[in-house]
């Protein structure tokens, strides 16, 4: 099959919500490419719309931590989106084929994905569905983050929640106050990636439930359990940071340059550094927020 006289398609590498993503070849330039076609029973106004915005957004972005994006377009009535093909797989793959990661790699995972998310959060752009399906893993090792279908700039108000009051993102990962409503920000990534981190090290996320709401509410009330009581062998400085990026209030979490910087120095192989004592009440605007919510905003995972 070939789509705009350029890019044939091979076989099917990914399938989401919105649409599939093909293992394909450019024709044109002869390189491998994955080629993301919006499906079509998705096909309507507010799903093209979304479907360009993605492309618009992630192709603000050149870094190597961030998978590329090379064209855009329609084809027979179809939205399609050709990005880099990164020659290996997700770290949802890695959590599914092994253990826990060791401490060495967990770091360079922590390192280049706050590279590539202080690589969009230095455009405005901030990701919002920080998971381990969207931090792909090249057949070097890189991680490359995938994915901005839900991005959105900073400055946009519809940057919380959707129109129908669903919260966008998935809710193992999701930051304390995304789950009251609050619209999305830089910390709420780093919170998202500080989950992600405490899954690879543990082997399974630091919150869990049988229901989206009590999910949410663990996210807004909970104190995550110390990685080194599930079994991890984490120097007490990287666990010491990755409870940082868990704080509850987004104010008390390391930015992604931040965050960059601290893995790449090796720090984290070394003893924590002292943290001032906690406030009792420093969690309590999102208890009480969440407490008022009685019914958080219907779910929306991926």
């Amino acid at each position: 099959m070939l789509v705009a006289d350029r890019y044939r398609l091979h076989t099917v590498i990914g399938r989401g919500g919105m649409g599939e993503v093909w293992h394909a070849q450019d024709e044109v330039l002869g390189r491998p490419v994955a080629v993301k076609v919006l499906l079509n029973d998705v096909a309507d106004a507010s799903a093209e719309a979304r479907f360009r915005l993605e492309a618009q957004t992630s192709a603000r972005l050149n870094h190597p931590n961030v998978v590329g994006t090379l064209d855009f377009g329609t084809w027979e009535g179809r939205c399609f989106l050709v990005m880099e093909l990164v020659d290996g797989g997700s770290l949802a793959a890695e959590l599914t084929g092994g253990g826990p990661l060791h401490a060495d790699r967990l770091a360079q995972v922590a390192q280049e994905a706050a590279e590539g998310l202080a690589a969009a959060h230095e455009q405005g752009i901030v990701h919002r569905d920080v998971k381990p399906g969207n931090l792909l893993s090249d057949r070097h090792g890189t991680i490359r983050i995938a994915d901005f279908g839900i991005a959105r700039f900073v400055d946009d108000p519809s940057a919380g929640l959707t129109t129908t009051g669903q919260i966008v993102g998935t809710g193992l990962y999701l930051a304390p106050e995304r789950a009251i409503g609050t619209p999305a920000s830089s910390a709420s990534d780093m919170y998202s990636l500080g989950c992600v981190l405490y899954q690879l090290a543990v082997g399974h996320p630091p919150f869990e439930a049988d229901t989206p709401t009590a999910l949410l509410y663990q996210h807004v009330d909970a104190p995550p359990v110390p990685p080194h009581q599930r079994g991890a062998a984490l120097p007490p400085a990287f666990e010491a940071y990755l409870l940082s990026m868990l704080a509850k209030r987004p104010e008390d979490r390391p930015t992604a340059r931040q965050a960059a910087d601290w893995f790449r120095s090796g720090a984290w192989r070394g003893a924590p550094e002292p943290l001032p004592p906690e406030l009792p009440d420093a969690v309590e605007p999102y208890r009480q927020a969440g407490r008022r919510n009685t019914g958080p905003g219907r779910h929306r995972g991926t």
